[in-house]
């Protein structure tokens, strides 16, 4: 926390002067009631004594009086509001992997179903663009608030082969950077850019290696959040001439997953199930969905404050008042 005015908080001072006003005071008290009558006698005249509970009006008014004076020197914190605009680009691994079932009904459907939700968590005026990779990286839509045709491009996912997740990447950077492009040519503010990005494995193919990814997306400024699917037990299936089978293991390899995120200044998640898919993409679509700021909270103390005072105020008047 930091103030605007922090030379006020010398009012806070004022706070043990009045503590030792008090005991004084409250000594003094005590003395004249020796002068008065013999201490022994007291209990006769007075019904019941309050006890420690006495002092309690005095610390519910001093504590607002102390949250008074820190309000005065307009306290400022870091407080989390609602980012009203943002380009996000979904990049979603299409190869043949994301065939496999273990991940139900499979991971790409899964993947599909998972960036469904993110898109329903996020604020309407967030642009949202589609990337998928395979052996290539392909624009499925580019970034728009148009909520149709991203669903659109997400329906249209289909496996492929290779998993170029470097291109992905890059392409994702490109897009933001088009946007920007042209927000900055209709006079409008930039907007803050990331990457959601899930795969199952490491790169395979493409031409462009995921450490010049990388870097590209920090020169930026674009993090780039990574999402790991699928379990070791994953395979896929595939049918031969002949009528044979073939199956390959396809278990998930967290490592370039992992080294996009760290290196983007994004995070790596791991979802083992479709559930924590689609909870991982809810709580992203959250979280991206808000932005820290710098607020003077002068209104919390100074309400906090009067509150209190009117509290400390309504003991001292009523609660231990004087029974004859």
């Amino acid at each position: 926390m930091s103030f605007g005015w922090p030379v006020a908080l010398v009012g806070l001072l004022a706070i043990p002067l009045l503590i030792v006003l008090w005991i004084w005071h409250d000594r003094r008290r005590v003395a004249s009631q020796a002068a008065f009558a013999n201490p022994d006698l007291l209990p006769n005249l007075v019904r019941r004594e309050p006890g420690r509970l006495r002092y309690l009006p005095l610390i519910v008014l001093l504590v607002g009086l102390g949250m008074m004076i820190v309000g005065v020197a307009r306290p400022e914190a870091t407080v989390m509001v609602p980012r009203e605009e943002a380009t996000v680009v979904l990049a979603i691994d299409v190869s043949r992997s994301m065939k496999a079932d273990d991940v139900q009904p499979t991971r790409l459907d899964a993947a599909r179903a998972a960036a469904k939700a993110f898109l329903s968590e996020v604020p309407e005026k967030y642009r949202v663009g589609v990337v998928t990779f395979a052996t290539r990286a392909a624009v499925g839509v580019p970034p728009t608030e148009d909520r149709d045709l991203v669903n659109a491009s997400l329906d249209s996912l289909r496996p492929g082969e290779g998993t170029a997740i470097g291109d992905a990447v890059a392409l994702g950077v490109d897009l933001g950077r088009r946007g920007e492009e042209q927000r900055r040519e209709e006079g409008e503010e930039p907007t803050p850019r990331s990457i959601l990005l899930i795969s199952d494995g490491a790169q395979d193919g493409g031409r462009i290696q995921p450490a010049a990814a990388i870097e590209e997306a920090r020169s930026k400024g674009v993090p780039v959040y990574t999402v790991l699917v699928g379990t070791p037990d994953g395979v896929v299936e595939e049918q031969l001439t002949g009528g044979y089978t073939r199956i390959i293991r396809v278990p998930p390899s967290p490592e370039t997953l992992e080294q996009l995120a760290a290196g983007t200044g994004g995070e790596f998640f791991q979802a083992l199930d479709a559930d924590q898919l689609r909870q991982v993409y809810e709580d992203l679509g959250s979280r991206l969905g808000e932005r820290e700021e710098l607020r003077e909270i002068t209104d919390v103390f100074s309400a906090g404050a009067a509150a209190l005072l009117l509290v400390g105020g309504a003991l001292s008047a009523f609660f231990f008042r004087r029974v004859p």
